[in-house]
C-alpha cells in the first residue's frame, strides 16, 4: 500500500531531502523513509506539496500530458484589474513560452492566512492585491512569470490545492496522510 503525504511547505524551505545554499530541506519534518516529493514548489513559495513512495503516481503528478489542476493565491503588486485576469485566463507569453488557458480570478486576502517569516515587504504608497489561478501545467516559477507578464509581480505565492487534495488548515511545516482520491 503505497503513502501519500500532503505538507504545508514553508517559506524557505527546498523541496528536496537535501539542504543546500542554505536553504534547509524537507528532511527536517520527520516524514516517514522511503517518500519523495511528487513535484516542488521554489524556496519562496509555500503551501501543498505532495509527497509520496508511490513512483507510478509521481510520474503522472508530473506528467504535463496529464493536465492535473494546481490552484494557488497570488499575492501582486499593485491592484490588480480584470484586464489583467483576463489576460492570464487566455494564456501569456513569457520567456518565449505561452501558458495554457487557465482560471483565475481577483481574490481577497484569506482569513486562515498565516504570517509569512520574513514578511512581505511592505511599501505605503504601492497597495497589494490578490489573486487565485489554477493551472493545469507546471512550468518553472510559471505564476510568477505570468503575473509580471500582466504587470504584477508576484510578492507572495501559496498552493492551496492539488487535484483533489486541499491544504486546509494545515500551517506550514504540519503534514497529514491523504486519504482523499488526488486526481
Amino acid at each position: 500500500m503505497s503513502s501519500v503525504i500532503l505538507f504545508n511547505k514553508p517559506f524557505g524551505v527546498l523541496s528536496q531531502f537535501t539542504p543546500e545554499a542554505g536553504h534547509p530541506a524537507l528532511d527536517q519534518f520527520g516524514f516517514p523513509p522511503g517518500i519523495y516529493a511528487a513535484g516542488r514548489l521554489d524556496h519562496d513559495s509555500e503551501g501543498a506539496l505532495l509527497l509520496t513512495d508511490d513512483g507510478k503516481l509521481i510520474k503522472r503528478l508530473l506528467d504535463p500530458k496529464f493536465e492535473h489542476p494546481r490552484t494557488y493565491l497570488a499575492q501582486v503588486e499593485g491592484k490588480i484589474t480584470k484586464e489583467a485576469v483576463q489576460k492570464l485566463m487566455q494564456g501569456v507569453t513569457f520567456k518565449g513560452y505561452r501558458s495554457k488557458p487557465c482560471t483565475a480570478e481577483i481574490a481577497t486576502e484569506p482569513e486562515w492566512l498565516w504570517p509569512r517569516n520574513p514578511p512581505v515587504r511592505f511599501r505605503a504608497n504601492i497597495p497589494t492585491s490578490w489573486v487565485r489561478l489554477t493551472l493545469i501545467e507546471g512550468k518553472n516559477r510559471q505564476v510568477r512569470h505570468m503575473t509580471a507578464a500582466v504587470g504584477f509581480p508576484t510578492l507572495r505565492l501559496i498552493r492551496t490545492r492539488i487535484g483533489n487534495v486541499e491544504l486546509g488548515d494545515l500551517q506550514p511545516g504540519q503534514w497529514r496522510a491523504v486519504t482523499e482520491k488526488i486526481l
